[in-house]
């Protein structure tokens, strides 16, 4: 039986996180959008708080929280500012290779560290013309010995100019595609490691976006987490079970808009009475509160299969793809209610929506959300329903085999009979287009 109640301790992490996020996290969040950094101090009270690496496993001093707990906390952070919960997050997006890896020594080595002091750590698959092509990496791994040696660039990474760690994707080689691909956990300080200025952006500004360049950086053995060959699938297994925690980000910055709207509505008064009593208002809000709830199930759905089933693939697209998606439409239409003070800096609905453009993109963008949605329901989705040419329409007769029912499979036309018209009347297409009904074609 299905059971969409949180337990306990499941609502007091939700409450402990909502605290964090009121209390530490929204009094600093326009200030730094404003500076465009990224406060570490309250990135390291998250660290103490417990809300930052909820997920480590209990094996290597941490909590063991699963993924469904951290949408939780990820939805409250968020809805004090989606900047500031990017950059808390990224240390399970770059934690999660490490932990789905088989190597021991990076495990206990990071993990074990990452858990016990306040340690930052990267995602780098992206790079500055990679796009969503995974497989097209540049950066080159060379093997000398048991070692490898790193050179290229990478670009667009969250917490890249801030990050102590880094998981590291990079290919023997660019021609071998998927084949080519390793995976590597390096540290700043090496020597050949080099940290770009913090790019510039729209929003997302209290979240530390940089390149990241390696020259001859020699990677020990102790640091492979994915031999060539093995990356891709490592990534790929990444972002299955990170991809919800984006449909998290959006469902709490869309909650706030939201919530801001409810506010104006109730307060504003037009044409002398409070707007909050105009019915077109009341739809824009109800369908506001429709689509966030709608989003926070699929966000927790995939959440759960990917604590709980083997591959959330599906899911966590579905979730990422439609909770990002809603959000931005539940931020515009807030904005819409706010009017002219919605477009002003003085209010905090143009920040959510500079903030939350950024998740339809990273990731996977909607648009490869949809070739992988596509992609399930077109070659691997398994129909309930018969094949349309041979759905069983009768109207004379009842259906049972053998009852001579001759169906056309162009036109779905239906005759009666021993044997199939020599042409069918309706798309005039000749006998052999016609199936008996309860026969399998090779019959």
């Amino acid at each position: 039986m299905l059971n969409f109640q949180l337990s306990d301790t499941q609502k007091e992490i939700r409450s402990n996180a909502r605290r964090f996020a009121l209390k530490e996290v929204l009094p600093k969040a326009w200030q730094y959008d404003e500076k465009d950094q990224t406060p570490m101090d309250v990135l390291e009270k998250a660290f103490h708080a417990g809300v930052m690496n909820s997920d480590i496993p209990k094996a290597y001093g941490g909590k063991g929280y699963g993924l469904l707990e951290g949408a939780l906390i990820t939805e409250e952070i968020s809805a004090a500012c989606p900047g500031i919960a990017t950059s808390i997050f990224d240390n399970s997006l770059g934690m999660e290779p490490i932990i789905l890896s088989d190597n021991e020594t990076a495990k206990q080595k990071y993990l074990t560290d990452i858990a016990k002091n306040f340690k930052l750590i990267c995602f780098a698959t992206s790079e500055a013309f990679m796009g969503s092509d995974v497989s097209g990496i540049r950066c080159r791994a060379k093997k000398e010995g048991d070692d490898y040696i790193l050179n290229g660039t990478k670009f667009w990474i969250t917490n890249g100019g801030i990050a102590d760690y880094m998981t590291i994707f990079a290919t023997v080689d660019p021609d071998k595609k998927h084949d080519g691909i390793c995976a590597f956990v390096v540290e700043k300080e090496w020597e050949g490691v080099a940290v770009g200025k913090p790019i510039p952006k729209m929003g997302q500004r209290c979240s530390n976006t940089a390149g990241l360049s390696f020259h001859n950086v020699r990677v020990p053995a102790e640091n492979v987490i994915a031999e060539p060959g093995k990356g891709f699938m490592l990534a790929m297994k990444t972002f299955s079970r990170t991809r919800p925690m984006i449909g998290a980000f959006a469902v709490g910055a869309a909650r706030s808009a939201m919530e801001f709207a409810i506010s104006y509505v109730k307060k504003r008064k037009a044409f002398g009475t409070p707007i909050v009593n105009f019915q077109s208002l009341q739809f824009k809000i109800a369908e506001m509160f429709q689509k966030i709830e709608t989003a926070r199930l699929l966000v927790h759905k995939g959440a759960w299969e990917a604590d709980n089933l083997p591959d959330p693939t599906i899911s966590a697209s579905v979730a990422k793809m439609y909770a990002t998606e809603a959000a931005w439409e539940v931020v515009d239409e807030a904005l819409q209610i706010l009017g002219g003070f919605g477009y002003t800096q003085m209010f905090p609905v143009e920040k959510l929506m500079r903030d939350i453009r950024l998740y339809r993109i990273y990731e996977g963008t909607s648009e490869i959300q949809r070739m992988i949605l596509a992609g399930h329901a077109l070659n691997t989705y398994e129909p309930v329903m018969p094949d349309l040419s041979e759905f069983p329409v009768s109207k004379d007769k009842p259906l049972e085999k053998d009852a001579g029912i001759w169906r056309c499979s162009m036109c779905g036309h239906v005759h009666y009979g021993e044997e199939p018209p020599e042409t069918c009347p309706v798309c005039l297409f000749p006998r052999g287009a016609f199936k008996l009904y309860g026969h399998d074609s090779h019959e």
